[in-house]
C-alpha cells in the first residue's frame, strides 16, 4: 500500500490510534511484575521487584493468569512473599488486563489496613499503575479506601464479616486472603467464601479466577487445608546437592545442632545455603483439572534463616501450646492438631441398655433442650434422677424454617407430650431451654408466653469463667421475654464430668438400646446422634500467663447439635434446681404439672427450688 502521499501528521495519528486499540502484549503475571512493580521504602527490600528473588512465587502468580486454571490455593507460611504475590496479581488485573476485582480480608478493619499500607504504595509507585488509580482524598469519587475505580474495572475491598459487601458486585477476580481467620458465617448469610464465589457467576465463561490464600489454623477446621487437599497439592522442591533427588524442605529432617537437612534419598546432610543454591520447581502430588494448590513453609523464605526458625521453635516450646501453635501455623504452614479430653463415640454407645419402658423408674423429672437451625429444630428430652443420674429419653428433629412459624406449632405440641414410667407414673417435660442464637425474634415470641410451662429462651456464652446458668434478663423489643445466659463451655465440662462416672448412680449417663417407644415412635439415638455428642473436645489455652480450657470441634464438618441439646437440657435442670430428697420421697412426683411450683399454705416449692419468672 502506497502511503507516500499521506501527510506525516496523519500517519502519526493513525499509528497512535492503532496503538490505543491494539490488545496489550501477552505477559505472564510474573513478567508484568518484573517490568512494573516498585516496592516502597517500608518493604524488607525496597526497590524494583525481581521474581528471581523468590522463584517459588513465579508459578503461583502465573497460574492466576492461566485461562485453564479457575482456582489457585496458597497455603503459605508468613514472611514468604505471599502478600506481594497477591499485590502483583491485583496490579496485573488493574494495569495490564483491567477487570473487576474483589479482595476479602477477615474483617472490614483489616481490609482498610491492607488498602492503606499495601495497595496505596503499589498504585503510587508501580509504572503501569501510576495515574490509573487516584488518591482516596482526591475529588474523584470513584476512589475510596475500600473501592478503587480504574479504566476497565475496579478493585473492591471487603470484610468476610460483612455480607452486604460480599453480595454487592459481579467480579472476575476473587482474592480471599487469610481465609482461616474468616468467621464461620457472614452475619446470617452463611459461608463467606461460598457467598463471595457467587459474584463470579457473570464471568464464569470469561476466565474468572479465585486465588485463595492463608496460613493454616486448626486441623479439621482449616479452610485452606481443606481446599489445598482438593487441588494439585504441589510442593516446592529443591535438588539434593549430592544425588540430585528433588524434594521439599521438611522441618522433620532438619538437624538442630548442625543446622543441616538430610536428603531423604541418599542421606547426605547439607546446609541451608547448599540446598537453596539449586534450581527449585513445584511438583504436584495429585491431578486436578482446574485447581492448582501450593504449599510452602518458612524454610524456603529468603528472609528467615534456619537458625532463626530453630531459635523460634525453642522459644515456643518454653512458652507453651499457644505460642507453639502459632509457630506451626505461621512458620511451618501446617495445621495444629488439638489435644485434649473428649467423649468417644464408641464409649458413649456402650452405655446403651434396654429400658423396657418409656422412662426408667429412677427418673424423677424430665427436661428438654432445643437447638435452632436454619431448616429445623433439634431437641432432646432427658430424664433426671437423684444426684443428676440421667437417661436419654428421645432425640427428635422437627423439620421446618423457624422464620415461618409452622415448626413452632410442632414444637409446642411436642412439649405437651408426657412419658410413662414402668411404675405407671406419667412424666411431663418440667422445663425446656430453647437456644436463641438463631432466629432470635421467633424464639422470643415463642417463649415469652410460655413461662408458666417453664419454657425459657437461653443465650449461649462461650469461653472460660461463664457459669453454667446465669441470672435471667428480660430481652426482646418490649423487654418481656426472660432470657437465661448459659455457659456452653461450663455445660460441656459438666457433661464430661458426668461421663467420668463409671458406676450407675448419681451423675451416671444412660441411653436406651431400644430404637422405638412402646407406641412405635422413634427414640432417635442413632449412630449420627453419638457422633454429634462426641463432636467436640476440651483443649488447653494460655492467655496473659494463665491457663484455661475451651471446647472446640474435632472437625469443621462435625455436627454438634446433639451435644448442644444435652447442654441445654442440663441448663433446664439447673434452672429448676430440684429438691431431690423431696422428689424421691413423693409417691408420684412426676404428675405435678410444670409451673405449679408452690403450695398455697407454705409457699415452699414442690417441684423446684429454682427461679420464678
Amino acid at each position: 500500500m502506497d502511503l507516500s502521499g499521506i501527510p506525516e501528521s496523519t500517519l502519526e495519528l493513525f499509528r497512535d490510534l492503532l496503538h490505543m486499540v491494539a490488545p496489550p502484549p501477552k505477559l505472564t503475571i510474573s513478567e508484568w511484575a518484573d517490568a512494573n512493580r516498585i516496592l516502597p521504602e517500608t518493604s524488607a527490600e525496597p526497590g524494583r521487584w525481581h521474581t528471581s528473588r523468590t522463584p517459588y512465587l513465579r508459578a503461583p502468580m502465573d497460574a492466576a493468569g492461566d485461562p485453564r486454571v479457575r482456582k489457585v490455593v496458597l497455603m503459605f507460611a508468613s514472611q514468604t512473599g505471599k502478600s506481594e504475590a497477591l499485590n502483583n496479581i491485583m496490579g496485573y488485573y488493574t494495569g495490564h488486563d483491567p477487570s473487576p476485582i474483589m479482595m476479602i480480608q477477615p474483617s472490614i478493619e483489616l481490609a482498610e489496613k491492607y488498602s492503606k499500607e499495601r495497595l496505596a504504595p503499589m498504585f503510587a509507585l508501580s509504572g503501569d499503575l501510576a495515574g490509573k488509580v487516584s488518591e482516596p482524598k482526591s475529588r474523584n469519587s470513584n476512589n475510596t479506601i475500600l473501592h478503587k475505580g480504574f479504566p476497565g474495572g475496579f478493585l473492591i475491598m471487603v470484610g468476610a464479616n460483612a455480607p452486604r459487601g460480599l453480595a454487592s458486585y459481579a467480579v472476575r477476580v476473587l482474592l480471599p486472603d487469610e481465609v482461616d481467620g474468616f468467621p464461620k458465617s457472614a452475619g446470617t448469610e452463611g459461608d463467606p467464601i461460598k457467598l463471595a464465589e457467587k459474584r463470579l457467576t457473570t464471568f464464569k465463561d470469561r476466565n474468572s479466577i479465585i486465588v485463595e490464600s492463608s496460613t493454616p489454623g486448626v486441623k479439621g477446621e482449616s479452610v485452606i487445608e481443606r481446599d489445598y487437599e482438593d487441588s494439585t497439592q504441589e510442593q516446592w522442591c529443591l535438588p539434593c546437592p549430592s544425588c540430585g533427588e528433588m524434594q521439599p524442605l521438611e522441618w522433620g529432617r532438619l538437624d538442630f545442632k548442625s543446622v543441616t537437612m538430610a536428603c531423604r534419598n541418599c542421606g547426605a546432610s547439607h546446609t541451608e545455603h547448599e540446598w537453596k543454591r539449586g534450581a527449585g520447581r513445584w511438583i504436584a502430588r495429585k491431578e486436578h483439572p482446574t485447581t492448582r494448590g501450593f504449599h510452602l513453609n518458612g524454610m524456603a523464605s529468603p528472609w528467615l534463616t534456619w537458625e532463626d526458625l530453630i531459635a523460634e521453635w525453642h522459644e515456643a516450646q518454653e512458652k507453651g501450646p499457644e505460642v507453639l501453635k502459632t509457630f506451626v501455623n505461621t512458620r511451618l504452614a501446617e495445621t495444629w492438631e488439638e489435644g485434649g479430653e473428649s467423649a468417644e463415640e464408641d464409649a458413649l454407645a456402650s452405655r446403651r441398655h434396654y429400658y423396657n419402658c418409656d422412662v426408667p423408674d429412677g427418673a424423677l423429672l424430665l427436661t428438654a433442650g432445643v437447638d435452632v437451625q436454619a431448616d429445623r429444630l433439634e431437641l432432646e428430652v432427658v430424664g433426671w434422677g437423684y444426684g443428676a443420674e440421667n437417661w436419654g429419653v428421645q432425640y427428635a428433629i422437627l423439620p421446618g424454617d423457624p422464620n415461618k412459624g409452622n415448626v413452632w406449632q410442632d414444637l409446642d405440641a411436642y412439649l405437651q407430650r408426657t412419658f410413662r414410667r414402668s411404675d405407671g407414673a406419667v412424666l411431663p417435660i418440667a422445663c425446656t431451654c430453647v437456644d436463641s442464637g438463631y432466629s432470635t425474634t421467633e424464639v422470643y415470641h415463642f417463649c415469652r408466653t410460655r413461662g408458666s410451662r417453664y419454657i425459657f429462651a437461653i443465650k449461649g456464652q462461650g469461653g472460660p469463667g461463664q457459669p453454667e446458668v446465669g441470672a435471667y434478663r428480660k430481652q426482646g423489643k418490649n423487654k418481656d421475654c426472660p432470657v437465661f445466659p448459659v455457659g456452653s463451655d461450663s455445660g460441656k465440662d459438666m457433661f464430661m464430668s458426668r461421663l467420668g462416672v463409671e458406676n450407675e448412680g448419681a451423675g451416671y449417663c444412660h441411653w436406651p438400646r431400644e430404637d422405638l417407644f412402646s407406641d412405635g415412635s422413634l427414640r432417635g439415638y442413632t449412630e449420627e446422634y453419638f457422633k454429634g455428642l462426641s463432636s467436640e473436645k476440651r483443649v488447653e489455652r494460655k492467655s496473659m500467663g494463665r491457663l484455661y480450657h475451651i471446647w472446640v470441634k474435632k472437625s469443621s464438618h462435625a455436627r454438634n447439635e446433639a451435644l448442644d441439646c444435652r447442654v441445654y437440657a442440663s441448663a433446664a435442670l439447673r434452672i429448676l434446681n430440684p429438691n431431690w430428697e423431696q422428689l424421691a420421697n413423693r409417691k408420684r412426683p412426676a404428675q405435678v404439672q410444670p409451673g405449679a411450683t408452690k403450695t398455697p399454705s407454705s409457699g415452699r416449692r414442690v417441684l423446684s427450688r429454682g427461679v420464678q419468672v
